[in-house]
């Protein structure tokens, strides 16, 4: 069988190959591209054979082609699925391990030491203001009155504390 005949074959099956594979695949493209290597295997059979109804053997290779393609598709979507179920879930445990993650936990330590650190530079007076304020929870009044200051200078004292506190824990203040 010469190449005229292949011309006389896909003149004679192509679009109804094309509309017969379409109607399963739903790709034009990938359907012309099933049934051209559907209408090469046809002809290359028939070339070495006889063949009593090309036409039975023709749906016969674009039934199988067909199938082979489509069971293709069934495992790409199935990996495809699974892959993004596993990347949704290793995602997902990254965002809740960086949600946990505290970073007032992790360096609350480290802070306590530099806290304590950086009261004991500062005048006894004034430490001893900013632990009534801060760790018994004094007011101004309550301390101007317990340690006989006024008011102003209990406020001078808090704030003075305050500002070594910051600068000393300016790398954990962002």
């Amino acid at each position: 069988m010469d190449s005229a005949k292949f011309g006389e074959i896909y003149r004679q099956f192509y679009k109804p190959s094309v509309a017969f594979v379409k109607s399963y695949v739903h790709d034009r493209m990938a359907a012309e591209d099933i049934v051209s290597d559907s209408l090469i295997s046809l002809w290359q059979t028939l070339r070495v054979e006889t063949v009593d109804s090309p036409k039975a053997l023709l749906l016969s290779i674009l039934r199988n082609n067909s199938l082979n393609y489509l069971k293709h598709l069934n495992v790409r979507d199935n990996y495809a699925e699974m892959y993004a179920s596993l990347s949704e879930r290793e995602l997902g445990i990254r965002i809740k391990t960086l949600e946990a993650c505290d970073p007032k936990e992790i360096f609350s330590a480290e802070i306590g030491e530099i806290v304590d650190k950086t009261l004991k530079t500062m005048p006894q007076q004034t430490r001893l203001i900013f632990e009534l304020s801060r760790y018994r929870n004094l007011s101004v009044r309550e301390i101007a009155q317990k340690i006989s200051l006024s008011e102003k200078s209990v406020e001078y004292h808090i704030t003075k504390s305050l500002k070594a506190l910051r600068l000393a824990l300016k790398d954990y203040l962002r």
